[in-house]
């Protein structure tokens, strides 16, 4: 039992215009799902992509968005429950073509809830029309990987506002105190939902083990209308390399030299260049794991006719693969043929 004079804060009513839940004790609820939605929709919705030399990539409508948001306050502490299904079109149109041309897909945000940062978010990108097309792939590249970050980016906002501006009001004024007084981030805590037996899920965000990464090789063959000069310059002539890769690019061709191309996505160093014949390089996708590189090798071999361009590519990451080929098809091989003439079937 508590002294004269003292007692127990749960039991005092204070001096505060609500004179309810005394010093923020009691636990109390706040539905945020339909807060949620309309800010999802406003937060996506103004997502445009305008890519210098390409074209224009947007958001045109949220298709769906399912699932729930709430927020909590116990004992003075937010804790917040939030896991959203978000589905949504776009479509991207390349610079100089008719609204007709224009490539459509569609994304999906699976895991938008309190168990994962806004980082982890997952992003899953498909097209509706323009499969297997140039354009698709641009479009598709693009959204995969900046479209990813600025939806991830959005994502964030979310989760900030849903704490700091949506929450607001659940922590209510005592004496000597305000109602928008900032609360620390000490007092801010995310409950994952397998910790709802009362305990509060730990601020430590768990430690990710490293993880052996399958890899594969690849091997392409071309033949080039051309002489071997011609190609071997394309692919180390800064003002050509960009003619083909249809935006800025960085280049410093020698051993050692890096370059970095679409925006960023391709990037290396030079490992041997031995004019008119081989190209070697350390080659990644910047979404592949820190400091991981494969071995690219090219080969240029001149004929009577043609020139026959070899592309040896090992230590590929194996979920990787498949986009790894359709970019040296799609992004090198028909870009240089149809930029330079250089065109021919398939070796």
């Amino acid at each position: 039992m508590a002294k004269w004079g003292e007692g127990d804060p749960r039991w005092i009513v204070e001096e505060r215009p609500d004179a309810v839940n005394v010093n923020n004790w009691h636990w109390t609820e706040k539905n945020a799902s339909r807060w949620s939605k309309d800010k999802l929709k406003e937060l996506l919705g103004k997502l445009k992509i305008d890519e210098p030399g390409i074209g224009v990539l947007e958001i045109t409508d949220i298709t769906s968005i399912e699932g729930e948001a709430v927020a909590n306050n116990r004992k003075g502490k937010l804790i917040f429950f939030y896991e959203w299904n978000i589905k949504a079109d776009w479509k991207g149109l390349l610079n100089g073509k008719s609204e007709d041309l224009a490539v459509k897909g569609s994304i999906e945000i699976p895991n938008l809830s309190e168990e994962n940062d806004a980082s982890e978010i997952d992003v899953n990108v498909s097209l509706r029309t323009g499969e297997g097309s140039i354009d698709g792939d641009v479009f598709k590249e693009i959204m995969r990987n900046k479209g990813t970050q600025l939806i991830r980016e959005q994502m964030a906002t979310y989760i900030r506002l849903l704490r700091e501006d949506f929450a607001k009001d659940l922590i209510l004024p005592t004496k000597g105190s305000t109602a928008n007084q900032p609360k620390s981030e000490s007092n801010r805590v995310i409950l994952n939902k397998s910790d709802c037996n009362g305990t509060v899920a730990s601020a430590l965000k768990p430690v990710k083990t490293d993880q052996k990464i399958e890899m594969r090789s690849l091997e392409l063959s071309e033949k080039m209308k051309c002489r071997a000069d011609e190609f071997y310059r394309v692919l180390t002539t800064p003002e050509l390399v960009t003619a083909f890769c249809q935006g800025p690019i960085e280049l410093e061709p020698n051993v050692g030299g890096k370059f970095k191309f679409f925006d960023g996505n391709v990037e290396g160093i030079f490992l041997k260049l031995e004019e008119p014949k081989l190209i070697m390089q350390k080659w990644r996708f910047k979404t592949w794991p820190s400091g991981h590189y494969s071995t690219v090798t090219i080969n240029i071999d001149e004929k009577d006719d043609h020139t026959l361009v070899t592309i040896k590519q090992t230590d590929i990451p194996s979920n990787d693969f498949d986009r790894t080929e359709r970019g040296w098809k799609n992004f090198y091989i028909e870009a240089i043929k149809r930029t330079f003439g250089f065109g021919a079937m398939l070796y």
